[in-house]
Formats: C-alpha cells, sequence, structure tokens
C-alpha cells in the first residue's frame, strides 16, 4: 500500500495496520448483510446477532487507532506515509459509525417484527438502496486496498444514487401514513432504517475521499463533485 522504505519493518508496520483495516472493514459488511437479511425476513436472531457484535467492532477500532499513533511516535513519517496513517484513522472511525448504522437497523428490526402492520409497507426502496450501500462499501475497502482514486471518484458519484432511493421512500412513507394511520408507528422504523442505510453510504463516501487524499494529498472532502473527479483523475 506504501512505496517501499529503507526499513522493512516500517514496510510491515503500515502493510499490517491496513490489513487491519480491511478485516475491520469485512466485518462491517457482513454485519450491514445480517442487518438487512434481518429487516427483509423480520429475523429476530440475526438481528441479535448484529447487536451482539458491535462491540468487537469498537473495540477493533480502539486497538488500530492506538496501532496508528505508535508507529507515527516511532518513526515520525511523513508526506503519503503520515497521510496514510491520519486516513486510516479517520477510515475505522467511519467503519465503526457504519457498524452503528447496522445495529440501528437491526434494533429497529426488533420492534417492526412486532408490529403487524410494517407489513402493510412496501420497502423495496430500502431494500435497493440496502444493497447498493453494501456493494459501495465493498468497492471502497477495495480501493483502499489498492489506493485507486479513480474508483473512490465513481464510489462518490455512486452514493448519490442511494440518496435519492432514500428521499424517494420518504415521498412514498408519507403517503401510507396519510392514507392508514395504522401504519404511523411502523412507518416512523422504517424511516430510522432508510436513513441510517443513507448513512452508511455516506461513509463509503467518505473513506473514498481518504483515498484521494492519501494518493493525491488534497483534502476532497467539501468541495463540489467536479473538483473532486478533477483531483481524482488528474
Amino acid at each position: 500500500m506504501s512505496d517501499k522504505h529503507l526499513s522493512s519493518q516500517f514496510d510491515a508496520d503500515l502493510n499490517a495496520v491496513s490489513s487491519k483495516v480491511l478485516e475491520m472493514g469485512g466485518l462491517v459488511e457482513a454485519q450491514i448483510t445480517q442487518a438487512m437479511y434481518a429487516l427483509n425476513n423480520f429475523d429476530i436472531e440475526s438481528a441479535d446477532r448484529v447487536i451482539a457484535a458491535e462491540q468487537r467492532l469498537n473495540t477493533m477500532e480502539v486497538e488500530i487507532d492506538e496501532e496508528c499513533s505508535n508507529i507515527i511516535a516511532r518513526r515520525q513519517p511523513a508526506a503519503r506515509d503520515l497521510r496514510l496513517l491520519m486516513a486510516i484513522s479517520k477510515t475505522i472511525t467511519n467503519l465503526e459509525r457504519a457498524g452503528d448504522e447496522a445495529e440501528k437497523i437491526a434494533k429497529r428490526t426488533k420492534r417492526l417484527a412486532e408490529d403487524g402492520s410494517a407489513r402493510l409497507i412496501n420497502i423495496a426502496e430500502i431494500k435497493l438502496s440496502g444493497e447498493m450501500a453494501t456493494t459501495i462499501l465493498r468497492r471502497a475497502l477495495d480501493a483502499f486496498a489498492r489506493l485507486d482514486t479513480v474508483a473512490a471518484a465513481q464510489i462518490v458519484r455512486d452514493d448519490k444514487a442511494i440518496d435519492e432511493e432514500f428521499r424517494a421512500f420518504v415521498r412514498k412513507l408519507v403517503s401510507y401514513m396519510m392514507e392508514d394511520p395504522r401504519t404511523i408507528s411502523a412507518g416512523l422504523d422504517y424511516l430510522f432504517i432508510a436513513k441510517a442505510v443513507e448513512r452508511i453510504g455516506d461513509h463509503a463516501k467518505n473513506i473514498a475521499e481518504f483515498i484521494i487524499y492519501i494518493v493525491k494529498g488534497t483534502d476532497v472532502r467539501h468541495v463540489s463533485r467536479e473538483q473532486l473527479e478533477r483531483e481524482a483523475l488528474g
């Protein structure tokens, strides 16, 4: 993931911490997949497994952050290596928060499983956006492993589609609740779930932006999509 150094141990340290990020990302991806399975099937056992596994992600975030701090203290990296370690620290924060969103989906699913009116609402947009969010998170992790700025720029573009699905579902949900007051409670739970899915997409987008920062040295978190693409592709 980085240029070779005179110290092979430095390379080993960077590769080890990068591998742990990908391991954590794999766990988050599994959490999201299981949370969406629980929602699609009103499966309380699957929801409980998502909730129980959240602590492992919290522990990994702390461990990886500590490892980054130790590398910085021992090696005093500069330029791209320092950017890599800073981006890793921010990436694992986004992964942990994506895991939090999966936990929220699981908790709301448990409530919905006990609400008969939940089955009256068509949640096709949530299902689709959940699949999209899982996919772009996987692609963001793959782009991180390869430090691929072109792929990162595409992820930022694709996150917009998840936002559009969220807005479409909100419009439909309002209609459901206006036409049938029995769906209001379930509708609010679905709204929280839809928002959680949308935030997962945002976290994947953030990781993609950090990739561009590592490679190009430019912070693109708050720039236009056009400027971000120029940085990524230039």
